[in-house]
């Protein structure tokens, strides 16, 4: 038996920017991530956005401002940079 959700949670799928629980409460294409101390429907990231690459498990739920994921098919991996080698530590999200 399932507990009906909080009465503050709309009964529909979320769209962008509304309160969620968990990426199930959001629509196809969206996640549940956190902002702030609550947590909405933010967009899956598509390839060439910018990622989190988390290296240690668990460091996820430590961000105030969490992305999502990266899209099927793409994985969040080290930008490669034109020119001379650089510092910079960006990921990006990138075809397999």
């Amino acid at each position: 038996r399932r507990t009906p959700a909080p009465s503050w949670l709309p009964t529909a799928k979320g769209e962008e920017g509304d309160f969620c629980l968990r990426s199930s409460d959001c629509v196809a294409g969206l996640c549940c991530a956190r902002h702030f101390w609550s947590k909405i429907c933010k967009p899956v990231l598509r390839e060439g956005q910018v990622c989190t690459r988390h290296r240690r498990k668990g460091t996820h739920g430590l961000e105030i401002f969490q992305r999502c994921q990266c899209a099927e098919g793409l994985s969040c991996r080290l930008q490669r940079e034109q020119g001379p080698a650089d510092s910079s530590r960006l990921h990006t999200c990138q075809r397999h």
